[in-house]
């Protein structure tokens, strides 16, 4: 490949996404002599290994995100736009956006635009079953995960009161097994003392996962731990059964249906519509197979990185879609693009494991490094130290730690609010059509 190295041209790195992939990329090119135009869609970037906490009342937002042009400010090589980019032309090696300027022209190309949730054919299912990838999915689910325990106080019939007070998480990877644990936690807390109707310590917290065993990526054993944990915790996991049917207050799993209006959706991944628009090849998730070197074999000057790439390990498994790859997936790849600027030949990317983390509920966790498997309270702290370690910020570990200390001596989680930005259904509709007034007389 040919790049324009003449002294009045400054090579100009487009980056789409602001998630762990496109910040590494865009930070190992801190000292680079190139310009970079980093585009997102959201002003900020978010700490997903700790979703499941804001939507469980566990965290704020603002404990989780930090602005991306906070953490660009002392590098003067990068501009940051806010727009939502529509189309990638790699021949004519432009980006479209949906604001002006329309139209970006770059020399290399960035793609770390990230995966969403996929309802395997049933897109209608998001409604009812929202998944959680980003601030506003954590935020959705902390309202219905809320406002299923006023539902159920407000509620007219023992049948009614009991489908407010399930829940049903789909899925059992860690996002999966962390939010049913967190929810099952919370409901057999402290919240009975705040209720008088009603019991949230008689709520149904329900993990259905459609393969044999949760955690697919981590040692069976650890696996079957994780499981016992959860039992534990009062979750009632069902594994090799499929969800067949989505509807706003009831799910089928298999031929059985279960009456449930807070239904939580982590089982499965599709990557951006743009990864169909690289000249790459696809897999069933839409993720593009890269070359070893992270960039698309028809276009080496366009590199894909994190949920969007499909690399292979030796042993001919893909790398996981976690936080750990797309950071050294997007290092990687502007590694590439300075060794391309000095004519450097290029290597292939070397995935590093550093381990697996998942924790379940209240000082129990699980931990792979490799043959080495840990579980327990140790390995909850150490669990709580790396998502420390890595959070973005002081003010954001401080305030994490508080909040987590805080959870820890009360058994209380302290963002319970619900906002007015998502409105319930009237209170005669989800009361059986009993008028508030007559509730409010009983």
């Amino acid at each position: 490949m040919t790049t324009n190295n003449s002294r009045d041209h400054v090579p100009h790195v487009v980056i789409i996404g602001g998630g762990f992939g496109g910040l590494a990329a865009a930070r190992e090119l801190s000292k680079a002599p190139v310009r970079i135009t980093l585009v997102d869609r959201n002003n900020h970037h978010v700490f997903q290994p700790l979703l499941y906490q804001v939507a469980t009342a566990g965290l704020a937002p603002s404990d989780i995100t930090v602005p991306i042009r906070w953490r660009l400010q002392n590098q003067q090589n990068a501009t940051v736009l806010l727009a939502e980019v529509t189309a990638i032309d790699p021949e004519a090696k432009t980006v479209q956006l949906d604001v002006e300027p329309n139209q970006l022209r770059y020399d290399f190309l960035v793609v770390a635009a990230g995966a969403r949730h996929a309802y395997f054919g049933h897109p209608e299912w998001e409604a009812a079953a929202p998944g959680l990838k980003s601030i506003e999915d954590a935020h959705e689910i902390r309202q219905r995960f809320l406002l299923a325990f006023e539902h159920a106080e407000m509620a007219a019939t023992e049948e009614e009161r009991a489908a407010h007070l399930t829940f049903v998480v789909v899925g059992g990877g860690p996002t999966g097994v962390e939010l049913a644990g967190a929810m099952s936690e919370i409901a057999r807390g402290k919240l009975h003392r705040e209720f008088r109707r009603s019991d949230p310590r008689k709520a149904r917290v329900l993990l259905i996962e459609a393969g044999p065993r949760l955690l697919p990526s981590f040692p069976e054993d650890l696996a079957s731990k994780a499981k016992h944990m959860l039992e534990r915790l009062h979750v009632e996991v069902q594994t090799g059964v499929p969800v067949t049917r989505v509807e706003r207050d009831a799910v089928w799993v298999g031929e059985q249906k279960i009456a449930a209006h807070t239904i939580v959706w982590g089982a499965g991944n599709v990557a951006s519509f743009l990864g169909a628009q690289v000249g790459g090849t696809t897999d069933r998730a839409g993720r593009v197979k890269v070359s070893p070197d992270m960039s698309v074999p028809a276009h080496p000057e366009i590199f894909i990185v994190g949920d969007l790439s499909y690399v292979e390990r030796p042993d001919g498994r893909p790398v996981p879609a976690v936080a750990p790859t797309a950071n050294q997936t997007g290092a990687h790849a502007a590694k590439m693009i300075v060794n391309t600027l000095n004519n450097r030949p290029r290597t292939p990317f070397k995935y590093f494991n550093k381990g697996e983390l998942a924790t379940i509920g209240r000082s129990k966790a699980i931990a792979a490094f490799g043959k080495i498997h840990l579980s327990g309270t140790l390995t909850w702290l150490l669990w709580l130290f790396v998502h420390l370690l890595y959070l973005a910020g002081f003010r954001n570990r401080l305030s994490v730690l508080i909040q987590w200390g805080y959870a820890y001596l009360t058994f209380q989680r302290g963002v319970r609010l619900i906002s007015d930005t998502w409105h319930p259904a009237p209170v005669a509709d989800r009361t059986n059509n009993v008028p508030l007034q007559r509730l409010n007389e009983q």
